[in-house]
């Protein structure tokens, strides 16, 4: 399958409408002044967020739609496709490295995790967020012997790899990435997931505290944050 005409499609066809809860959790963690990469930024709408905040952003996507959107909006960024090729940067180029729900599209995310671990400095910010397979509706999913493949879901059909909480850390943790913390996004506003009862209105901000508090069971995406270590 040719995964950057797929994903040429794909930002054809859909908008700038993110998840900002989401998006809030990884801008809240970057500092003004931090050289920040952002690997598959899509069409560069965190990554817009990152700079207006003061970062220095670049970024890098496996589709060339994607990144004539993320240039339009004012960012660097490179078409690459993490599958195949290295990301065009240095060893240790940057201070903060962000891959934001784009590992599990990859058919080698492996590949794509050593690469950011590569280009990030000893001492140097990690942040990853995924969607949550250990969350509660997927676990009952399974309990009753299904997985069913829903959209806007940690089983969304675009979804090649499913990530729990502790097999992420671990992924990070082989490859030197000490993580310090870890949060969690609800992302109510996902119709086609979550049951009515749990998106009603005097329900959301109380769900809302329960997926920071126990990502690992209540958030739909969670967020790590971690740091190189130094080899030495």
């Amino acid at each position: 399958m040719d995964l950057a005409a797929y994903y040429d499609a794909y930002w054809e066809t859909v908008g700038d409408n993110f998840d900002e809860e989401r998006l809030g959790l990884i801008v809240q963690r970057v500092n003004a002044g931090e050289n920040v990469l952002e690997v598959d930024c899509g069409p560069g709408v965190l990554a817009a967020k990152l700079k207006a905040r003061g970062a220095t952003v670049v970024g890098t996507d496996l589709s060339p739609v994607a990144v004539k959107r993320a240039q339009k909006r004012g960012i660097p960024t490179q078409q690459v496709d993490l599958d195949k090729e290295k990301l065009p940067f240095g060893d240790g180029a940057f201070d903060t490295v962000v891959s934001n729900n784009a590992m599990e599209h990859r058919i080698f995310p492996e590949r794509t995790l050593d690469e950011c671990v590569r280009v990030l400095r000893p001492g140097g910010k990690f942040l990853l967020c995924l969607p949550n397979i250990g969350h509660w509706l997927c676990r009952w999913w399974l309990l009753r012997g299904r997985f069913p493949y829903v959209r806007h879901s940690p089983t969304d059909s675009t979804h090649l790899h499913f990530y729990a909480i502790p097999d992420a850390i671990q992924l990070c943790q082989e490859r030197g990435i000490h993580i310090v913390e870890i949060d969690g996004s609800a992302s109510l506003w996902a119709k086609t997931f979550y049951p009515a009862w749990v998106r009603k209105r005097r329900f959301r901000p109380f769900y809302t505290r329960l997926a920071h508090r126990w990502p690992a069971l209540f958030s739909r995406d969670f967020v790590l944050l971690g740091y190189k270590q130094d080899a030495t």
